[in-house]
C-alpha cells in the first residue's frame, strides 16, 4: 500500500513499505520542484514496470538483453480519453524474433494492463480525531 501526506505547500511525501519519496510541482506551477510531479510518477511507473518485465522475461529465456531503455510521455489527456506514448530501445545480441517477442511482452507488464483497462477509483474520507 502506498500512502502520501502533505509535507508542506504543494509537496507530498509518499511512502510504500520502507521506501520514501517526495513529489512536488515545478516553479512555474507555484512549487519548488522538490521531486517528480504526479504525471512524471505515472510515466515513471510505466517505464519501470516495462523495464523490469522485459528483464524478467529475457532472464527466463536466457536471452542476451543488455539494456532496455524506456521513454514514456503522457501526450494528451482529457475526461474521455488519454494518450500515452512509450518508446523502447533494446540493446543486446538479440534476433529479430526475440526483439518482437520482447516488444509484445512489454504490453503485458502489470502497469500497462492497469492503464489500459477501465479504471474506477473509489474515494473514502477517513476521519481523524
Amino acid at each position: 500500500m502506498t500512502q502520501g501526506h502533505r509535507k508542506e505547500n504543494l509537496v507530498a511525501e509518499i511512502s510504500a513499505g520502507k521506501h520514501r519519496l517526495i513529489s512536488g510541482v515545478p516553479e512555474e506551477l507555484g512549487g519548488h520542484d522538490e521531486g517528480l510531479g504526479p504525471h512524471e510518477l505515472l510515466e515513471a511507473a510505466l517505464a519501470a514496470c516495462t523495464i523490469i518485465t522485459l528483464q524478467m522475461y529475457a532472464n527466463r529465456k536466457h536471452w542476451n538483453l543488455l539494456s532496455a531503455d524506456v521513454t514514456v510521455n503522457i501526450d494528451s489527456e482529457n475526461d474521455r480519453e488519454s494518450y500515452i506514448s512509450r518508446k523502447i530501445r533494446l540493446q543486446g545480441d538479440l534476433t529479430e524474433e526475440q526483439r518482437k517477442s520482447l516488444i509484445a511482452i512489454a504490453n503485458k507488464c502489470p502497469i500497462h494492463k492497469v492503464l489500459s483497462s477501465k479504471i474506477t477509483i473509489k474515494t473514502d474520507e477517513v476521519i481523524s480525531v
